[in-house]
């Protein structure tokens, strides 16, 4: 389909949300903007869909809750979205000396979160020190986070807001020397640190800090770090997101691939190919929801397989008829209803962190569990009573352990990850799982090339490459609005509106609301 016209102000190549927030931010300033969405929807993995037949249930495929996603986006677009806080935090089922238990940790911490550290580690140690270490991570929170939708502030300015002991703990020294500074229970260390790597693959004691900066990033959100569930599953995200930029005045193309985009003196040309052939436009500036590597390639240069992302995340999405009961005893409507963690212990991160980069499937698979329905089950639709959803996160699976055998070693990882889960149950879970219209067990899996080949993020990295910190480093040059709003790139009418953005990743809108402050304050 042809664009309403030749020329835009602002031509956005990726429909995904952040692109959204970008389209809709420029339009409701008054400028023309065209959003060029390959897939025949936006959204990219803010999405919702009934991934398994005969069965309405809409799943959060890919990204599933919220945390980043500021609360000024939300109100600055009119977004009409719920957020919900789940009753439970996080449950960590343990087994010790053959006797089942675990650590249980409500939203709003009261006496049953202290006496389940009492119960698990034999004092009220490790829960004062729980409480220091958050307290102290929600300091740094409250500064860094108001900075999030400002240009960047440069490192000694966030610095000399924090103190000195708090800036050395999560940002100066890695985050395993921290962790086990500071906590003695091998578990408890191990729920703190998997913060620091959902879909980074990194040891806790990497000295690069990306799991640092990955785990600042999760704890930073409006600045209380909470991740909240969206209801009506993440679509419900996108379709106002669409809303917005739409009655704002956006113009959205879905089927439509970029293939090229060409800088030029005065702005940018976009081609796109869809089922009518190919077509050209101008933009006065092109805003890339693109990753940084994909980029490079629409701006004609070869592929560099050498700096490719590699993600690193095993994602499956289950249908049960009812929860499972846990050795523990525990209700599982408390113990679903936050994060379960499995196989995530301290030391179980690590060994686990070494097979990966060793090349070999984890033996024992770090990961995390979500019952989304428990928070919201309008996204259950029309089902059987007990029937819920249940989302398993993976750590530690990097691309390059699907790459010669990519179903074998995808059976391995959903095998491994279904007996960290049996390990704590009265029942296997497989005894479960719903079956779809074909009798087919209600599971779906993806690893890093599914998360590729269906959202063309390179190397299936979630968040388009490392994280970088939120702030600038002290002598960088931030001369221009692309270079204050760290959305730059090397071509001045080209940016980055997508994760791949400084301070992006994740469903946070940030690389969209930032590119667009910055095209704001070019004109």
């Amino acid at each position: 389909m042809s664009s309403a016209r030749k020329h835009y102000d602002a031509v956005i190549v990726g429909g995904g949300h952040n692109g959204l927030v970008s389209a809709a931010y420029l339009a409701r300033a008054g400028l023309s903007v065209l959003v060029l969405e390959r897939l025949a929807h936006t959204g990219g993995a803010a999405v919702s869909a009934a991934a398994f037949a005969g069965r309405e249930t809409r799943l959060s495929r890919y990204s599933y809750l919220v945390s980043l996603l500021p609360t000024r986006v939300i109100d600055d677009l009119g977004l009409n979205l719920a957020l919900a806080s789940r009753a439970t935090a996080s449950y960590t089922p343990v087994v010790r000396e053959g006797r089942a238990s675990g650590l249980f940790i409500e939203h709003q911490e009261g006496e049953a979160t202290q006496r389940s550290f009492r119960e698990l580690t034999g004092s009220d140690d490790e829960y004062d020190a729980w409480r220091e270490f958050y307290a102290d991570v929600s300091e740094l929170a409250h500064v860094v986070s108001p900075t999030l939708t400002e240009p960047l502030p440069a490192e000694r300015a966030v610095r000399d807001r924090v103190d000195p002991g708090i800036w050395r703990d999560l940002v100066v020294n890695p985050l395993g020397a921290t962790i086990q500074e500071r906590f003695r229970d091998d578990t408890v260390r191990g729920v703190v640190g998997t913060d620091g790597l959902i879909g980074t693959f990194a040891s806790l004691h990497d000295p690069s800090l990306i799991q640092n900066r990955c785990f600042l990033y999760h704890l930073i959100g409006n600045g209380t770090g909470e991740w909240r569930v969206p209801i009506g599953g993440m679509g419900a995200v996108t379709t106002e997101l669409h809303r917005a930029a739409v009655d704002a005045g956006a113009e959205i193309l879905v089927d439509a691939g970029v293939s090229r985009i060409q800088p030029v003196a005065q702005g940018g040309y976009v081609t796109w190919h869809d089922a009518g052939g190919a077509h050209t436009v101008m933009g006065r500036t092109v805003l890339a929801n693109v990753a940084p590597w994909v980029l490079q390639i629409l701006l004609g240069e070869q592929e560099d397989l050498a700096t490719k992302p590699e993600g690193a995340q095993l994602k499956i999405n289950f249908l049960l008829d009812r929860l499972p009961a846990l050795r523990s005893g525990i209700d599982p409507a408390l113990a679903f209803a936050g994060t379960l963690h499995l196989g995530e212990d301290f030391t179980q991160l690590e060994a686990a962190y070494d097979d990966a980069a060793a090349g070999r499937v984890p033996t024992t698979m770090p990961g995390e569990v979500y019952c989304h329905s428990l928070t919201d089950p309008s996204i259950l639709g029309d089902v059987p009573a007990g029937t819920h959803t249940l989302t398993y996160f993976g750590l530690h699976t990097p691309a390059s352990l699907f790459v010669q055998d990519p179903e074998g070693a995808k059976a391995l990882a959903v095998q491994r990850a279904i007996a960290a889960l049996d390990e704590h149950l009265v029942e296997p879970i497989m005894g479960c799982v719903s079956r779809d219209a074909h009798g087919e067990p209600c599971i779906e899996a993806k690893i890093p090339q599914d998360v590729e080949r269906d959202l063309a993020m390179p190397g299936g990295h979630i968040f388009h490459g490392d994280l970088e910190w939120p702030w600038a480093a002290n002598r960088a040059r931030l001369d221009t609005p692309a270079q204050q709003w760290g959305v730059q790139t090397e071509h001045p009418h080209v940016l980055l509106c997508g994760s791949g953005a400084r301070r992006g990743g994740a469903v946070s809108g940030l690389g969209g609301h930032n590119a667009a402050q910055a095209v704001l304050a070019s004109r």
